[in-house]
């Protein structure tokens, strides 16, 4: 392999990572959503307001239900209470993994005025955002579907600097056996070494 396609190989691999290539992913047949409150009437006003332009809407009562609901439905999106009968927001968000590197899918919390010194800590567990209640149901609908695009533009960077990263680990090996190639057999071809691995520590540098 030649110094000038090592060099195209760093090209292909910035082209990879470039992040206004990542595609965002519109819901298909729309986004399902897991909303959990222990108040009965804000569910059925969250499965009204939110399931005929938004797509589906699981509604729980707590904490328990909320994280098997999480597990055998996977939801696109979350909003959680802060203020569970059972458990606390903070460990849902922790049991759900969203505090976790890994973590692909968004929950906003759901605050009232009186407890929004608590949202800190809900935002350190994981959450991707907070919404005070009451609710304006029409920017809601607008910071879920934001909140799940951005969880998708994300998962596709990361994806693509995965991808990146082994081919970077491709083109290091190939430039380690050229290199031992040309020092072992052919001193004539020192130069072009040299250059191979310039080009190869420039393209691991990023």
């Amino acid at each position: 392999m030649l110094p000038e396609q090592i060099q195209q190989k760093s090209r292909d691999v910035d082209s990879i990572v470039d992040v206004t290539e990542a595609q965002s992913c519109a819901p298909g047949e729309g986004l399902r959503i897991l909303f959990v409150d222990d108040d009965p009437i804000l569910r059925e006003f969250a499965i009204a307001n939110l399931s005929e332009e938004l797509g589906s809407v699981l509604a729980v009562a707590d904490g328990a239900a909320a994280l098997a609901a999480f597990a055998s439905q996977s939801p696109d999106v979350i909003l959680l209470g802060l203020q569970l009968p059972d458990l606390s927001a903070v460990e849902v968000l922790r049991r759900m993994g969203c505090d976790g590197a890994q973590a692909v899918t968004p929950a906003l919390v759901m605050v009232d005025r009186e407890s929004l010194d608590a949202v800190g800590e809900a935002l350190l567990a994981g959450a991707a955002g907070f919404v005070v209640k009451p609710l304006n149901w029409r920017l809601l609908r607008h910071q879920l579907l934001y909140a799940h695009q951005a969880a998708c533009r994300a998962r596709a960077l990361d994806e693509r600097r995965q991808a990146a990263a082994e081919r970077l680990r491709d083109l290091a090996a190939q430039s380690a056996r050229f290199l031992a190639l040309a020092l072992d057999q052919s001193p004539e071809l020192r130069p072009s070494a040299t250059a191979l691995a310039q080009a190869v520590q420039s393209a691991l540098a990023g």
